[in-house]
């Protein structure tokens, strides 16, 4: 899959097939359109996506975007895993936004890119001030011959399927729900870096995982979860939380992977199939909580 970060540099060799979007956690609705539109492919078009390098809201809300279920490179992977053979990816600037609907589609999308079918959710606003929508997408590209597509929300045992609905089931733990709704295993990746070591002294040496601030974790507690490191898959347990029992801290991950000896300071660990065991809570001392840590190992052995 091609990367394209500069619409401006972009030579048009081939039409078009496009989707726009966030694309954030590449769900199955997500999926269903870039099916849809590899089913459209005819001899020598190409299929892409347009999506942005960050969520947009950090450009017109900061401080209030959403945490990200994907990463950008989560979400790069992703993508290239649907079969797309090209993927725009943009800065999300002044630049975007001062674009009116009719410059976007007409310039941008009918003569630069060669957009020749267009498919995107039936809420789709664009342009400066969002005063474009599928109504104004849809007369000016079908008068030009370019197919035009506006699908409504994928729905999965009568519920919407949307990014903002799979935060929410994270938020509530209900971590196989959402799994179903992404198509696949939510997963939070992170490089090992070095803690207080106060893991390693009770007998339970963590792995304590850099995350970028913008991606989205799990409430505080303590989870049954798969570690995958180098190319092999651990059982562990991962506890998130500002460590109670000790006075408190900045919200941590770490996980404990059982039988496991290895020096991986520097290494990625992505952490998927996520299990609530219990919330976060303070212990009146090592002792007791030595005592629920051989719990929780126990329990998330099961």
């Amino acid at each position: 899959m091609r990367i394209v970060r500069s619409i401006e540099n972009y030579e048009a060799g081939a039409d078009l097939l496009l989707s726009i979007g966030v694309f954030d956690g590449v769900h199955i609705g997500h999926r269903t359109v870039l099916s849809r539109l590899l089913s459209l492919r005819t001899p020598g078009a190409i299929v892409g996506a347009l999506t942005f390098e960050h969520h947009p809201q950090e450009f017109l809300q900061p401080g209030r975007a959403p945490k990200v279920i994907t990463t950008l490179d989560e979400k790069i992977n992703l993508l290239a895993g649907c079969g797309l053979d090209v993927l725009f990816l943009l800065p999300f600037d002044e630049r975007i936004q001062s674009v009116t609907a009719e410059k976007f589609l007409r310039e941008i999308l009918l003569r630069q890119l060669r957009t020749r079918a267009l498919i995107v959710g039936d809420q789709w606003r664009f342009g400066k001030g969002r005063e474009g929508d599928v109504s104004l997408a849809r007369g000016v590209l079908s008068a030009e011959g370019c197919v035009f597509e506006a699908a409504p929300l994928l729905e999965r045992d009568g519920e919407k399927v949307s990014s903002s609905r799979i935060r929410e089931l994270i938020a509530e733990k209900r971590f196989e729900q959402a799994d179903a709704l992404l198509g696949s295993r939510y997963q939070v990746r992170g490089i090992v870096s070095t803690g207080d070591g106060r893991g390693h002294q009770l007998g339970y040496p963590t792995a304590n995982l850099a995350i970028i601030p913008e991606k989205l974790i799990p409430p505080a507690g303590v989870y049954a979860t798969r570690a995958h490191h180098d190319g092999r898959t651990h059982p562990s347990v991962t506890s998130i939380g500002d460590k109670p029992t000790f006075g408190g801290s900045d919200l941590t991950v770490e996980t404990y992977i059982p039988a496991f000896d290895k020096t991986i300071y520097g290494d990625q660990i992505a952490l998927t199939a996520w299990r609530f065991i219990r919330n976060q809570e303070r212990f009146s001392g090592r002792e007791e909580l030595i005592n629920q840590m051989a719990l929780d190992v126990k329990h998330a052995l099961k």
